[in-house]
């Protein structure tokens, strides 16, 4: 077995014996998702422009309360805190953003390039010691199945959103926000339902093969997974 041509201990962040350009990968998702999340902040917390037709933003979707004939149970409720800052789409993206946040794939995007827990494979980190997922807060990543669940029924009024743009007042028809609403509802499907977690949940949610005293429906539909 060949031996490493550098080994260390307790090195400074970011030291390594890497020669290519490591950084560049967790500086493009740093940049790509940073990006992306002042622009969802800022669609979210704006509270205009997200309807339009037969069209409702993703972001807004589905929207139970609010000013828009989307709405699901009319405008702000009266009981709505005064203080708090108010927009439909506020009451529904903590799901998809807590699924997307606790989203294996997502970890090792932003622990990566956000933490530098490490920055990229085999350089050094700027901590010492390794907790891991078992203690708090990171211990709460073990949600991501439940929140995967609620993205279903997010991901149902996303795919009643698509057929839906399809009818304007003069009938049927098709327009650009169609195609986007049907290219996202499709996309969103295939993250969604390739979930790893979503293997568990077709299995019998159990934790483990072996629990499985004999072979049945879920083994099959895990297996087949």
């Amino acid at each position: 077995m060949a031996a490493p041509d550098l080994v260390w201990k307790n090195g400074r962040f970011g030291q390594t014996s890497r020669r290519d350009n490591w950084w560049l990968s967790p500086l493009l998702v740093f940049l790509g998702l940073g990006t992306f999340l002042v622009y969802a902040n800022w669609a979210a917390f704006q509270n205009a422009y997200y309807t339009s037709g037969p069209y409702i933003s993703p972001f807004y979707s589905p929207e139970i309360f609010g000013d828009s004939p989307h709405a699901m149970f009319g405008p702000k409720p009266a009981w709505y805190p005064s203080f708090l800052p108010f927009s439909p789409a506020l009451l529904i993206l903590w799901i998809p953003g807590l699924f997307r946040l606790t989203c294996y794939y997502y970890r090792g995007a932003y622990y990566k390039s956000f933490w530098a827990d490490p920055p990229a494979c085999a350089v050094s980190e700027p901590r010492k010691s390794y907790l891991g997922e078992r203690s708090f807060p990171l211990i709460l990543q073990n949600l991501h199945r439940q929140f995967l669940r609620l993205s279903y029924i997010v991901w149902g009024f996303l795919l009643y959103d698509a057929i839906k743009a399809f009818w304007f007042k003069d009938g049927f028809g098709i327009g650009v926000g169609t195609l986007v609403l049907v290219v996202n509802v499709v996309l969103l499907a295939g993250y969604v339902f390739g979930c790893h977690a979503f293997r568990h949940l077709v299995g019998g949610s159990i934790d483990q093969i072996e629990t499985f005293s004999s072979p049945g429906p879920a083994i099959s539909r895990y297996a087949i997974l």
